[in-house]
Protein backbone atom coordinates (compact mmCIF):
# COMPACT_ATOMS: atom_id res chain seq x y z
CA UNK A 1 0.00 0.00 0.00
CA UNK A 2 1.56 3.42 -0.85
CA UNK A 3 1.68 6.42 0.91
CA UNK A 4 -1.86 8.09 -0.81
CA UNK A 5 -3.70 4.59 -0.31
CA UNK A 6 -2.64 5.19 3.32
CA UNK A 7 -3.81 8.39 3.64
CA UNK A 8 -7.10 7.16 2.45
CA UNK A 9 -7.27 4.14 4.84
CA UNK A 10 -6.71 6.15 7.36
CA UNK A 11 -9.17 8.61 6.52
CA UNK A 12 -11.91 5.78 5.83
CA UNK A 13 -10.93 4.48 9.44
CA UNK A 14 -11.13 7.60 11.11
CA UNK A 15 -15.20 8.60 9.38
CA UNK A 16 -16.19 5.07 9.57
CA UNK A 17 -15.92 4.97 13.15
CA UNK A 18 -17.20 8.28 13.82
CA UNK A 19 -20.16 7.42 12.00
CA UNK A 20 -20.55 3.89 14.46
CA UNK A 21 -20.25 5.99 17.14
CA UNK A 22 -22.70 8.67 16.46
CA UNK A 23 -25.12 5.78 15.54
CA UNK A 24 -24.42 4.08 19.04
CA UNK A 25 -24.58 7.26 21.00
CA UNK A 26 -28.12 8.04 19.26
CA UNK A 27 -29.24 4.93 19.76
CA UNK A 28 -28.19 4.66 23.42
CA UNK A 29 -29.03 7.86 24.91
CA UNK A 30 -32.72 7.96 23.24
CA UNK A 31 -33.59 4.04 23.89
CA UNK A 32 -32.48 5.09 27.94
CA UNK A 33 -34.43 8.16 27.93
CA UNK A 34 -37.31 6.70 25.76
CA UNK A 35 -41.15 6.74 27.14
CA UNK A 36 -44.07 6.28 25.32
CA UNK A 37 -47.67 7.86 25.72
CA UNK A 38 -48.70 5.13 28.65
CA UNK A 39 -45.48 5.61 30.56
CA UNK A 40 -43.92 2.63 29.26
CA UNK A 41 -39.53 2.10 28.80
CA UNK A 42 -38.29 0.98 25.33
CA UNK A 43 -37.87 -2.51 24.21
CA UNK A 44 -36.38 -3.75 21.11
CA UNK A 45 -39.09 -6.91 21.61
CA UNK A 46 -41.35 -4.53 20.20
CA UNK A 47 -40.73 -1.07 19.92
CA UNK A 48 -39.72 -0.46 15.78
CA UNK A 49 -36.76 2.06 15.15
CA UNK A 50 -39.49 4.60 13.57
CA UNK A 51 -40.90 4.81 17.20
CA UNK A 52 -37.57 5.46 18.79
CA UNK A 53 -37.35 8.56 16.46
CA UNK A 54 -41.15 9.53 16.47
CA UNK A 55 -41.65 13.06 17.55
CA UNK A 56 -44.20 13.84 20.03
CA UNK A 57 -43.40 10.11 21.05
CA UNK A 58 -39.89 10.22 22.58
CA UNK A 59 -38.35 13.06 24.32
CA UNK A 60 -35.36 12.34 23.09
CA UNK A 61 -35.70 11.43 18.98
CA UNK A 62 -34.03 14.45 18.22
CA UNK A 63 -31.20 12.46 19.14
CA UNK A 64 -31.54 9.10 18.04
CA UNK A 65 -32.63 11.22 14.08
CA UNK A 66 -29.50 13.11 14.48
CA UNK A 67 -27.46 10.02 14.81
CA UNK A 68 -28.97 8.13 11.84
CA UNK A 69 -28.36 11.35 9.93
CA UNK A 70 -24.87 12.62 10.87
CA UNK A 71 -23.48 8.86 11.68
CA UNK A 72 -25.26 7.72 8.38
CA UNK A 73 -23.25 10.78 6.45
CA UNK A 74 -20.21 10.01 8.27
CA UNK A 75 -20.18 6.32 6.80
CA UNK A 76 -20.86 7.44 3.51
CA UNK A 77 -17.36 9.46 3.73
CA UNK A 78 -15.86 6.17 4.99
CA UNK A 79 -17.37 4.26 1.49
CA UNK A 80 -16.62 6.99 -0.94
CA UNK A 81 -12.75 6.51 0.50
CA UNK A 82 -12.77 3.29 0.60
CA UNK A 83 -14.08 3.17 -3.27
CA UNK A 84 -10.63 4.62 -3.89
CA UNK A 85 -8.64 1.99 -2.70
CA UNK A 86 -10.46 -1.03 -3.39
CA UNK A 87 -8.63 -3.98 -4.17
CA UNK A 88 -11.24 -6.05 -6.11
CA UNK A 89 -14.19 -5.24 -8.71
CA UNK A 90 -16.90 -6.47 -6.69
CA UNK A 91 -16.11 -3.87 -4.02
CA UNK A 92 -17.36 -1.15 -6.37
CA UNK A 93 -21.37 -2.58 -6.52
CA UNK A 94 -21.25 -3.50 -2.67
CA UNK A 95 -19.53 0.39 -1.56
CA UNK A 96 -21.69 1.94 -3.65
CA UNK A 97 -24.69 0.11 -2.79
CA UNK A 98 -24.14 1.03 0.68
CA UNK A 99 -23.51 4.69 -0.09
CA UNK A 100 -27.36 4.43 -1.43
CA UNK A 101 -28.31 2.20 2.09
CA UNK A 102 -26.59 4.74 4.05
CA UNK A 103 -28.47 8.25 2.03
CA UNK A 104 -31.72 6.08 2.73
CA UNK A 105 -30.88 5.68 6.34
CA UNK A 106 -29.69 8.93 6.33
CA UNK A 107 -32.85 10.34 5.14
CA UNK A 108 -35.27 8.06 7.59
CA UNK A 109 -33.65 10.00 10.49
CA UNK A 110 -34.24 13.39 8.48
CA UNK A 111 -37.52 12.58 7.96
CA UNK A 112 -39.29 10.71 10.65
CA UNK A 113 -42.05 8.74 11.04
CA UNK A 114 -44.58 12.22 11.57
CA UNK A 115 -43.39 12.81 7.80
CA UNK A 116 -44.73 9.49 7.04
CA UNK A 117 -43.92 9.36 2.95
CA UNK A 118 -40.45 10.12 3.34
CA UNK A 119 -40.06 8.23 6.33
CA UNK A 120 -41.20 4.77 4.64
CA UNK A 121 -39.13 5.58 1.80
CA UNK A 122 -36.15 5.39 3.44
CA UNK A 123 -37.03 2.90 5.45
CA UNK A 124 -37.60 0.78 2.69
CA UNK A 125 -35.13 1.31 0.61
CA UNK A 126 -32.61 1.24 3.06
CA UNK A 127 -33.50 -2.84 3.87
CA UNK A 128 -32.89 -3.33 -0.52
CA UNK A 129 -29.95 -1.44 -0.52
CA UNK A 130 -28.29 -3.01 2.37
CA UNK A 131 -29.22 -6.44 1.73
CA UNK A 132 -27.49 -6.15 -2.17
CA UNK A 133 -24.63 -4.28 -0.74
CA UNK A 134 -23.80 -7.25 1.65
CA UNK A 135 -24.99 -9.69 -1.11
CA UNK A 136 -22.10 -8.03 -3.45
CA UNK A 137 -19.35 -8.79 -0.35
CA UNK A 138 -20.63 -11.94 -0.37
CA UNK A 139 -19.37 -12.45 -4.15
CA UNK A 140 -15.95 -10.21 -3.22
CA UNK A 141 -15.67 -12.96 -0.18
CA UNK A 142 -15.60 -16.29 -2.79
CA UNK A 143 -13.16 -14.67 -5.08
CA UNK A 144 -9.97 -15.45 -3.69
CA UNK A 145 -8.20 -16.28 -0.45
CA UNK A 146 -9.58 -14.33 2.48
CA UNK A 147 -5.95 -13.55 3.42
CA UNK A 148 -5.27 -11.80 0.50
CA UNK A 149 -8.39 -9.56 0.94
CA UNK A 150 -7.65 -5.54 1.94
CA UNK A 151 -11.42 -5.48 3.53
CA UNK A 152 -11.72 -8.43 5.29
CA UNK A 153 -11.13 -9.19 8.61
CA UNK A 154 -11.27 -12.63 10.68
CA UNK A 155 -14.78 -13.61 10.46
CA UNK A 156 -15.94 -11.90 7.69
CA UNK A 157 -17.52 -14.83 5.65
CA UNK A 158 -19.71 -16.06 9.22
CA UNK A 159 -21.07 -12.28 9.20
CA UNK A 160 -22.49 -12.07 6.18
CA UNK A 161 -23.71 -14.69 5.72
CA UNK A 162 -25.67 -14.43 8.70
CA UNK A 163 -26.69 -10.68 7.74
CA UNK A 164 -27.84 -12.36 4.56
CA UNK A 165 -29.94 -14.56 6.08
CA UNK A 166 -31.40 -11.91 8.25
CA UNK A 167 -31.80 -9.52 5.39
CA UNK A 168 -33.52 -12.36 3.05
CA UNK A 169 -36.02 -12.67 6.09
CA UNK A 170 -37.07 -9.60 6.47
CA UNK A 171 -37.58 -8.74 3.41
CA UNK A 172 -39.03 -11.73 1.93
CA UNK A 173 -41.68 -11.72 5.39
CA UNK A 174 -42.69 -8.49 4.73
CA UNK A 175 -43.96 -9.83 1.48
CA UNK A 176 -45.86 -12.31 3.35
CA UNK A 177 -49.47 -11.65 4.82
CA UNK A 178 -49.71 -13.63 8.14
CA UNK A 179 -52.13 -11.64 9.53
CA UNK A 180 -49.92 -9.09 11.75
CA UNK A 181 -50.63 -6.51 9.87
CA UNK A 182 -53.50 -5.10 8.05
CA UNK A 183 -54.68 -5.69 4.45
CA UNK A 184 -51.58 -7.21 4.06
CA UNK A 185 -49.33 -4.50 3.60
CA UNK A 186 -45.48 -4.61 4.42
CA UNK A 187 -45.06 -4.75 8.27
CA UNK A 188 -42.63 -1.70 7.61
CA UNK A 189 -45.46 0.34 6.37
CA UNK A 190 -47.25 0.24 9.69
CA UNK A 191 -44.55 2.30 11.71
CA UNK A 192 -46.51 2.27 15.07
CA UNK A 193 -47.72 -0.79 16.48
CA UNK A 194 -51.78 0.30 17.79
CA UNK A 195 -52.46 -1.02 21.33
CA UNK A 196 -52.36 -2.86 23.27
CA UNK A 197 -48.83 -3.72 22.16
CA UNK A 198 -47.26 -7.63 22.08
CA UNK A 199 -44.83 -8.32 24.31
CA UNK A 200 -42.92 -9.88 21.31
CA UNK A 201 -43.30 -8.68 17.66
CA UNK A 202 -41.33 -10.04 15.17
CA UNK A 203 -41.25 -7.61 12.49
CA UNK A 204 -39.58 -4.73 15.28
CA UNK A 205 -37.15 -7.49 16.61
CA UNK A 206 -36.19 -8.22 12.88
CA UNK A 207 -35.70 -4.66 12.11
CA UNK A 208 -33.28 -4.67 14.78
CA UNK A 209 -31.80 -7.34 14.20
CA UNK A 210 -30.95 -6.19 10.40
CA UNK A 211 -29.99 -3.05 11.86
CA UNK A 212 -27.40 -4.52 13.49
CA UNK A 213 -26.06 -7.05 11.47
CA UNK A 214 -25.43 -4.46 9.05
CA UNK A 215 -23.90 -2.16 11.29
CA UNK A 216 -21.72 -4.64 12.65
CA UNK A 217 -20.76 -5.81 9.25
CA UNK A 218 -19.82 -1.79 8.33
CA UNK A 219 -17.82 -2.01 11.53
CA UNK A 220 -15.45 -5.16 10.02
CA UNK A 221 -15.31 -3.08 7.15
CA UNK A 222 -14.14 -0.16 9.09
CA UNK A 223 -11.89 -2.29 11.21
CA UNK A 224 -10.18 -3.80 8.09
CA UNK A 225 -8.45 -0.56 7.66
CA UNK A 226 -6.80 -0.06 10.83
CA UNK A 227 -3.64 -1.46 9.94
CA UNK A 228 -2.86 2.05 8.46
CA UNK A 229 -2.29 2.84 12.22
CA UNK A 230 0.88 0.77 12.90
Amino acid sequence: MNSRERKLSKLAFRFGLLGLFGHLLGLVFASLGFSDFNGQGFSFYNFTLSELGQYGHSELAVIFNGGLFFGSLSLVLFCLFALQICDNPWLYPCLLLSVLALLALAITGLFPVNVYHLHTIGVEYFFHFAALSVASYFVYLLQKPSSGKRFAVRGSFVLCLLSLVIFGLFIVLAHVDMGLVADGRWFYHDMTMVEPRPPYWWPAILEWLSLLMFMLWIFSLVWSQREVKR
